[in-house]
């Protein structure tokens, strides 16, 4: 059986990239490989709107996160987070390592954290040195409004920093345009590459304020990164087998055009939108991002079951809820390397489990639901 991946990261990688992971290694301080780094840093600004630099690090998004954090906040400087879901919590987590005076903004999950939310937090906390949030929340399927607080941040002093890292190539993001200061994302989600770069951008705002602040890290120094790709290098020894293949699925994206890209995630998105609520299934995030689709596992269906089911019989592979979540909620990816046919297909899998669990679902449903809007 043929096995198909649509768990929000690790996403489906295109052949070609893969086949460029097969071919030998060769040195990372070489003409060749600096070259290859120079090419992807271009291509790399291109995808996150940005005219600034963005830096690679050799390390899952969690990595180019604590980089942000530790580069950018000294011990017990005050710091905002906006979080509604289990990466809202992860910033939390690298915040509280680090002894940031955290004030949370917080949201239940499925709910969206607010620009009024945020004006607020900054009118009582105006001596802020950053604030944190997320483009997509995975964990729920929410996408958060960061033009608007882009727009609320850069009147202050205070800098804006992002997770996107699955959100980033699926979602429109216009970093200079929207005044975010930092933006993080990772290459397993819709840069179609496997897991273990994470990319940075950093802007003037920022990078004067990493100057202000004093050395809390060694690896994950910013600093270190931005000082050496102006030299088309990195501080340290790279995964430079990834950041070549990068380059094959950074090609692929530019020849797609984002603003392209963009719209094709945002079509699909709505199709699959409209084909879960024709099998009779509920949303769960009440402001959904274009990335994936979370849903409500309906009462009395087995969700973790159902999943497994689904896999073991059609191959298709969904995530499950997170933590709490677990078995409550569907995440069905359609981000990066999969078309519309690929979620069709899962969408049709998805209404054959249900009605071989005894769920009552008008199998072709969903997929005629998914078709009309796709030709819309």
């Amino acid at each position: 059986m043929k096995t198909r991946l649509f768990t929000p990261g690790p996403t489906p990688v295109p052949e070609e990239t893969l086949l460029e992971l097969a071919k030998p290694v060769g040195y990372h301080r070489s003409a060749e490989a600096k070259a290859i780094l120079k090419e992807v840093s271009e291509l790399l600004k291109e995808v996150f709107r940005t005219a600034n630099p963005v830096v690679t690090l050799t390390s899952s998004g969690t990595g180019g996160m604590e980089a942000a954090v530790t580069s950018l906040l000294a011990a017990n400087e005050k710091a905002i987070l906006l979080s509604a879901g289990r990466w809202g919590e992860r910033w939390k987590g690298i915040l509280k390592a680090h002894a940031a005076n955290t004030h949370i903004v917080s949201v239940p999950y499925g709910k969206a954290v607010t620009p009024e939310m945020l004006a607020t937090a900054l009118k009582e906390h105006p001596d802020a040195g950053a604030v944190f949030a997320t483009l997509s929340e995975t964990s729920t399927g929410v996408g958060h409004d960061i033009q608007a607080f882009g727009k609320l941040v850069a009147a202050t002093p205070a800098v804006l920093v992002v997770d996107g890292i699955s959100g980033l190539g699926a979602m429109e993001c216009r970093t200079d345009e929207w005044n975010i200061d930092v933006v993080v994302s990772g290459s397993q989600k819709a840069f179609m590459l496997p897991p273990g770069l994470a990319y940075v951008s950093v802007s003037e705002k920022a990078k004067k304020k990493m100057d202000a602040t004093s050395v809390r890290g060694f690896y994950f120094d910013l600093r270190r990164s931005l000082a050496k790709i102006a030299e088309s290098d990195t501080p340290f020894t790279p995964a430079n087998t990834l950041i070549k293949a990068q380059l094959v699925s950074l090609k692929r994206m530019k020849a797609e055009g984002m603003e392209a890209l963009w719209a094709r995630h945002a079509k699909v998105a709505a199709a699959t939108r409209a084909a879960v609520q024709a099998m009779g299934l509920e949303l769960f995030a009440e402001r959904p991002n274009n990335a994936l689709t979370v849903i409500h596992v309906p009462s009395g269906v087995d969700g973790s079951g159902t999943l497994k089911a689904m896999e073991k019989t059609h191959g298709y592979k969904l995530a499950d809820g997170q933590d709490d979540m677990k078995g409550k909620i569907w995440r069905l990816s359609h981000m990066g390397y999969v078309d519309a046919f690929d979620v069709l297909g899962a969408i049709a899998a998805l209404e054959l489990t249900l009605s071989a669990t005894g769920f009552k679902v008008t199998v072709g449903a969903g997929v005629a639901a998914f078709q009309k809007a796709m030709a819309g």
